[in-house]
């Protein structure tokens, strides 16, 4: 296993174990359940989105390492940007995920979220990977259900 690859993995293992803003928001005004039922991932996932912005955002539920830390990653990312900026990273993860971009030559804003590149290696991956995401897009467009199948 290359560095790059083991501190990639380091990265997903701590971000399930520590999931960043693992809890529910109290004064969230959009909210989604996402389920993936190949692995039995599911999640909420809270937002307050204030004048277009995303003041806070958390996730709640239970999944696999992967679709933990990618929902933990998820909202590290976003909180604090702008729904515009939340849609277009959503649009860069998807396409990464999915094998559409090539992140390392085309421009985007992915950052660290670009740990999970790999994941497309392993098409029934990426449904976990981007679980967290579809959601958040969910609660921003008020659905209320999300299902990966």
């Amino acid at each position: 296993m290359s560095e790059l690859s083991e501190l990639y993995q380091q990265v997903i293992l701590d971000h399930n174990k520590k999931p960043r803003n693992f809890h529910k928001i109290d004064s969230a005004n959009h909210s989604a359940e996402g389920f993936n039922p190949l692995c039995g991932d599911q999640l909420t996932v809270y937002a307050q989105l204030e004048d277009g912005l995303l003041k806070d955002v958390s996730f709640e539920g239970s999944g696999c390492a992967i679709s933990k830390a990618a929902a933990s990653m998820m909202t590290v990312a976003v909180k604090g940007k702008t729904r515009q900026d939340a849609e277009t990273l959503f649009e860069e993860f998807h396409r990464m995920v999915t094998g559409e971009l090539d992140e390392e030559n085309e421009p985007n804003d992915l950052g660290r979220l670009k740990i999970f590149s790999g994941v497309r290696e392993f098409p029934v991956r990426v449904k976990c990977a981007s679980l967290a995401w579809h959601t958040l897009k969910a609660a921003l467009n008020d659905e209320s259900l999300v299902s990966t199948e």
